[in-house]
């Protein structure tokens, strides 16, 4: 079965946000600002993510970027101050959440350089998908990214590269890890025929 194939492209509108009800809910994330002026939005960043480690299932990653964990739990005590998001969450069963506009600033990358280009959360979408990198993904979550892809390519012609959070921060991340399988999200690119450049 083909990436993203067979499903209908996500629509989104002027401002950024996602269209189309229940393919891909809204949860407007307070960690976000502008990007610098006249910038070209090129890069796509993916990562993997789960809160606590290697559990899945819950609100908690939703909790993280809206600044809602419960600080009553001592396992979220480390967590308390971050202020992060991400522009998407793909999780286990393959369901989207948007979290920051595609026209901002999401802050998901941290200190990074792509090909010699610092700071990567100023020209880069960044693609969360629940999980480790201690297991595999799931294909309901290669479905929907390889659709995510496609979309966001269609809304921002310049996208032309999709990389790791580790090969942007390398020595400080290994997301989305060595089960992250790079083969379907190719298939995904060159079947719907988009000129996207790989860097794992």
């Amino acid at each position: 079965m083909s990436l993203g194939k067979h499903r209908k492209r996500l629509g989104f509108s002027e401002n950024g946000w996602c269209e189309g009800g229940s393919k891909c809910r809204i949860l407007k994330s307070p960690n976000f600002d502008s990007r610098p002026q006249n910038t070209t939005i090129d890069l796509l960043v993916l990562h993997n993510i789960s809160v606590p480690e290697g559990i899945f299932g819950g609100t908690e990653i939703e909790n993280l970027f809206l600044n809602q964990l419960d600080a009553s739990k001592k396992i979220f005590k480390p967590l308390l101050n971050l202020k992060v998001s991400s522009h998407f969450l793909i999780k286990r069963t393959g369901s989207l959440v948007q979290f920051v506009s595609l026209r901002d600033r999401a802050w998901h990358a941290g200190k990074s350089s792509f090909l010699g280009r610092v700071g990567c959360n100023d020209f880069s979408i960044g693609i969360e998908i629940e999980g480790t990198d201690f297991e595999k993904f799931n294909d309901a979550q290669y479905d929907t990214l390889g659709n995510l892809i496609i979309s966001i390519k269609n809304f921002l012609p310049a996208l032309s590269a999709v990389t790791s959070h580790s090969f942007i921060a390398p020595g400080r991340k290994t997301d989305p890890g060595p089960y992250f399988d790079w083969n379907r999200v190719r298939e995904a690119i060159e079947t719907a025929e988009k000129n996207i450049f790989l860097f794992p």
